[in-house]
């Protein structure tokens, strides 16, 4: 399989706190990739480094090959790179068929500007339309985004990624918060993607990540604990104890 995003050795420090420590890890093209771990595993600090939010403090970070480990986030989203986040950044007042056509106006270099109408770029609108088909969000596309329930605000955050046509996709907990039946269509829907997608997911609920998955990796302290297949993972002694809370030799 084609690698598409790769750290070498990557390691932050905030001190004297090592919050990533020595993580290499690889991605490939269209992959369903968990990274979890229990909580201050450094899974959000190990995503906003692959993101350009925080700089390392020694490792390299490669997509599609080329050294972007000093690069703005701003040129690895250019590149193809797109995240969610835990708390959702959207606009309230605007509908969600004016949030991704604004996306995709963004993708193609005309900026954004929310107080302007979207109206005369008809082919955004189009292309905007269809993206909220896929998320089985086309009923509510016109209604204000606060008037969306909290699970169909997550599923337009991520709506809002793809239709930057990304090689990567970073789901930051995206079914936090979200009702128990809202939970798997999210993830299902995302599942869906084509497979030029490369999904990395961080997720808490171990039902989601081992129904999405095709391979996880398990953060303890900041290293990279264990990486397998879910079968792999489920059934490796250091990850219930670590992370499941069970004794290894129970």
């Amino acid at each position: 399989m084609t690698v598409i995003l790769e750290t070498v050795s990557l390691v932050r420090r905030f001190g004297g706190l090592v919050a990533t420590n020595d993580v290499s890890m690889t991605l490939t093209e269209g992959a369903r990739h968990a990274l979890i771990g229990p909580n201050g595993a450094g899974k959000t600090t190990f995503v906003n480094l692959l993101t350009g939010v925080i700089k390392p403090t020694s490792g390299t970070i490669l997509l599609e090959g080329a050294d972007i480990t000093r690069e703005p986030a701003h040129k690895r989203a250019g590149r193809g790179m797109a995240r969610t986040f835990q708390i959702n950044q959207l606009f309230s007042d605007l509908t969600p068929l004016e949030t991704v056509t604004f996306a995709i106006l963004e993708r193609e270099g005309h900026g954004i500007d929310p107080v302007r109408s979207v109206a005369g770029h008809r082919a955004a609108i189009e292309e905007a339309a269809s993206i909220l088909e896929r998320f089985r969000l086309g009923d509510s596309m016109d209604l204000k985004t606060s008037d969306l329930a909290y699970g169909k605000q997550r599923l337009l955050e991520i709506a809002v990624a793809i239709a930057a046509k990304p090689k990567v996709l970073l789901l930051d907990e995206p079914a936090a918060g979200v009702p128990e039946e809202e939970r798997h269509e999210i993830l299902d829907i995302v599942n869906a993607l084509p497979t030029s997608v490369a999904v990395l997911l961080i997720e808490h609920d171990m039902d989601l990540v081992f129904s999405f998955a095709n391979r996880i990796s398990v953060l303890v302290a900041g290293a990279l604990l264990v990486e397998g297949t879910v079968a792999e993972v489920s059934e490796d002694p250091r990850v219930r104890t670590a992370y499941l809370g069970e004794d290894a030799d129970g």
